[in-house]
């Protein structure tokens, strides 16, 4: 699971740009995700092959009577599910009174916690930091997250707290086969799904939204073909949410969509797709995850009502065509069957192993049905591709002037990869890198070497014509 780092602190410390340079976007990934209070975003980042969570929380007044009943009911959930704080203050203003209550309530936790000390740009660091050792929460951290600095140093030095994956638990995880995230708002069959899939109930289901609290992980096997189920909480709208644990369980989901293979992405049919959904299926997109889309509580719906659901599908998710859709009826089981062959197809495209040889030529014909447009009067050259990665498949294309490729010319190649490898059920991801000539440093060595061989045919003339002028002098 990636781990989660909660950012708390007073106001105007500098939470949310710490937050944008640990996800490296310009704001909040989402600012309105269901289920999130109006001041907290949450966002992924990783350093190297290192991925993490990170979730920005409401600044806290210090004006609280008590730190564990007036502090934001949002800050005190990011810090109890949190791995990881990084308690912001603020080097200008100095320590202040209220950050006093906030260090009493993260010593009483024992939480991990990292001083991040802000806005020491243009300032001497150690006077900086020497206030902040009274806080008693170890050693102070100097950063300027306007510019970046020391940011890649902080979160590095988080991650190393972190162990790697045993080699146990990796043998595990293959025990494990396809883990398939079922997720999608609060009362949506979920759960109902879950059971009808397991063939048994294994899940608690009660007609009451939000009866799933956490992520519930459900080992099983189908056919000889081992699954995990992960059961997650419902991600409500932010009017619907009313208890704390209740509030901060979308992380739980978040974390199952970054733990799983595919995700089964449930919608009412009665109610139709939402801006709800829409969120949601934007984060399963922005992890690369292969997706399967379950159009639930379709039995009993007039014609008229289903062909509208339809047409709403494809108006407001016209980027899903890469996704199979399903219409079931969890209560009743029909088309819940037909889940796990679209299940296992998106999970094969997503791990496909793609030689260098066979992309490399898909790519050339790629670019002789449609050539790559011309920029600045010369035409983008792309020479070869190769696999970068898989789940979602990465394919890696090197060339001239890759960093002009447009956004519509991408699509092309994303569709035609698609296309011709026949993957189905996960997003494709087209990579570019540029380079130099390789053949510019031969090009340079060889005129070294005939330069130097000039000046030695040089040399060997003057000395020879010395010679004959010295033999016509004694002559």
């Amino acid at each position: 699971m990636k781990p989660v780092i909660a950012l708390v602190g007073r106001p105007n410390v500098g939470k949310s740009t710490l937050f944008n340079a640990l996800t490296r976007t310009r704001d909040a990934l989402v600012a309105d995700f269901a289920g999130l209070t109006r001041d907290r975003q949450y966002g992924t980042g990783r350093v190297g092959d290192r991925p993490y969570l990170v979730v920005d929380t409401g600044g806290l007044s210090g004006e609280e009577e008590g730190i564990d009943i007036h502090m934001a009911s949002q800050a005190l959930q990011a810090i109890a599910e949190a791995d990881h704080v990084f308690f912001m203050l603020d080097a200008r203003q100095g320590l202040l009174a209220r950050d006093h209550p906030i260090a009493q309530h993260l010593r009483n936790q024992g939480k991990p916690t990292t001083l991040v000390v802000n806005k020491t740009d243009g300032l001497d660091a150690d006077v900086a930091l020497a206030d902040f050792h009274q806080l008693g929460l170890g050693e102070p951290v100097a950063i300027a997250a306007v510019h970046g600095r020391g940011v890649r140093q902080l979160i590095e030095q988080t991650l190393e707290t972190f162990p790697e994956p045993s080699e146990e638990e990796l043998a595990l995880e293959e025990q494990e086969g396809c883990k398939v995230a079922i997720v999608g708002r609060p009362n949506v069959g979920k759960s109902t799904l879950v059971n009808r899939m397991l063939g048994e109930d294994r899940v608690v289901v009660f007609d009451l939204p939000g009866t799933t609290r956490d992520s519930i992980y459900l080992p099983f096997e189908r056919d000889g073909k081992p699954y995990t189920l992960i059961d997650t909480a419902g991600v409500r709208r932010r009017a619907r949410v009313g208890e704390g644990i209740e509030k901060f369980s979308v992380i739980k989901t978040l974390q199952a969509i970054a733990d799983a293979n595919v995700v089964i992405m449930v919608i009412d049919a009665r109610e139709g797709p939402s801006e709800q959904d829409a969120h949601l299926l934007g984060f399963v997109m922005d992890a690369g995850k292969a997706l399967v889309v379950a159009v639930n509580k379709w039995d009993g719906m007039t014609l008229e009502a289903r062909e509208h659901v339809k047409e709403e599908l494809g108006r407001r998710f016209p980027y899903l065509d890469f996704a199979k859709r399903h219409l079931i009826s969890a209560l009743h089981g029909s088309g819940v069957g037909d889940l796990f062959g679209s299940v296992d197809k998106a999970y094969e495209s997503a791990m496909v192993d793609l030689s260098t040889p066979r992309l490399t030529e898909m790519l050339e014909a790629a670019m002789f049905a449609h050539q790559p447009p011309m920029v600045g009067g010369r035409r983008i050259k792309l020479r070869y591709a190769h696999q970068g990665g898989r789940n979602p498949p990465i394919i890696v294309i090197h060339g001239n002037k890759t960093d002009d490729v447009p956004g519509a010319y991408k699509r092309y190649l994303e569709k035609w990869f698609r296309d011709k490898l026949k993957l189905v059920g996960t997003p494709i991801r087209i990579e570019f890198k540029g380079g130099e000539n390789p053949y510019a440093g031969r090009k340079n060595a060889l005129n070294k070497r005939q330069l130097a061989k000039r000046q030695r045919n040089i040399t060997f003339f003057k000395k020879k014509e010395a010679q004959r002028k010295r033999k016509v002098g004694r002559g």
